[in-house]
């Protein structure tokens, strides 16, 4: 096992003991979540609080450690659901990273990579890894779905969330069609063109639409676990009359374009360490940086383009 995890778990532990001493009653959102959860710890399946827009699968879980463990279902009690999926989540992405840098994993599931113990850190993981919330349990099901379609288990990866079951299934198929290989005396299967995105051009995206249909009929056997997520969450919206659980009124889908930039801004501030000490210097990547957006009459055009899109958006999409 990992020097370093026992101390991750140690150190979780012990946060959540001191959140628990300080903060005594439901905080931010857990005035929705906590009773909803009570309800179902007191066998009340039918309890639903209309404000909640989240299904129930964090009540669900808290039901089943109280089944089997015992537990009370009082604050303190049910913060322990979501931290228990913060101590899984270093495991979890110790397979993705394996996954992702080809490599074996650990030999054994408790000796998670000290990169992932880092990750599971990330401040807001962190954050919410101590109330009675959904971030954390939900992004360690998401990760666990992308390990198990990276690995070819489309039945088990075909379990979640609508838009990460797609994902995880077109990654999964975009490293197959990468890396497979034809047996011996066979001719080579199609390949998909996909480009490194840093070398792409838009010429680059039509060839990979001219030559997707050549690579479907060896993608599509493994999208049949995941037509039943999407055909469940149809009949859903039917059903529910909308993509929101519960309180519609205040959480109406919109068009929210600005929210990628809200992205990049956020990977660029926590991802400086790799910036500033990644293979190139500093001056190297801001000399590149600066080729890329004004090297010449071409590049600079598109990019003040760009700049004019993106302020048109953030006035149209805010």
């Amino acid at each position: 096992m990992s020097s370093l995890y026992p101390i991750f778990c140690i150190l979780c532990i012990t946060v959540l003991k001191e959140v628990n001493t300080v903060v005594t009653e439901p905080y931010m959102d857990e005035p929705f979540h906590i009773p909803q959860a009570q309800a179902y710890c007191r066998g009340e399946f039918s309890t639903w609080d209309p404000k909640i827009t989240t299904p129930p699968g964090l009540y669900v879980l808290s039901w089943i450690l109280k089944r089997l463990f015992l537990f009370k279902c009082n604050v303190s009690m049910l913060r322990l659901t979501p931290l228990l999926t913060l101590l899984a989540l270093p495991l979890a992405l110790t397979r993705l990273l394996c996954y992702h840098k080809r490599e074996r994993p650990p030999a054994s599931i408790t000796s998670p990579l000290v990169e992932a113990i880092i990750l599971s850190a990330f401040p807001i993981a962190w954050f919410f890894g101590f109330l009675y919330y959904t971030e954390v349990p939900s992004v360690t099901l998401v990760v666990w779905t992308v390990v198990a379609a990276s690995e070819g288990k489309h039945w088990l990866a075909a379990s979640t969330n609508i838009v990460w079951v797609l994902y995880a299934y077109a990654s999964s198929q975009l490293v197959f069609l990468r890396f497979r290989r034809a047996p011996a005396g066979q001719p080579a299967p199609a390949k998909l063109h996909d480009p490194p995105s840093l070398v792409a051009g838009p010429d680059d995206l039509l060839r990979s639409m001219i030559n997707f249909p050549k690579v479907l009929p060896d993608i599509l056997p493994a999208f049949v676990p995941y037509t039943l997520v999407v055909a469940a969450f149809g009949a859903f919206v039917v059903w529910n009359g909308g993509v929101v659980l519960g309180d519609k009124s205040n959480h109406i889908p919109a068009l929210h374009i600005p929210q990628l930039y809200y992205f990049v801004a956020a990977a660029t501030f926590f991802g400086w360490p790799v910036l500033l000490f990644g293979k190139e210097s500093p001056d190297v990547l801001l000399r590149e940086v600066r080729s890329r957006m004004f090297g010449n009459k071409t590049r600079t055009f598109i990019t003040l383009a760009v700049c004019g899109v993106m302020g048109v958006t953030v006035k149209l999409f805010t």
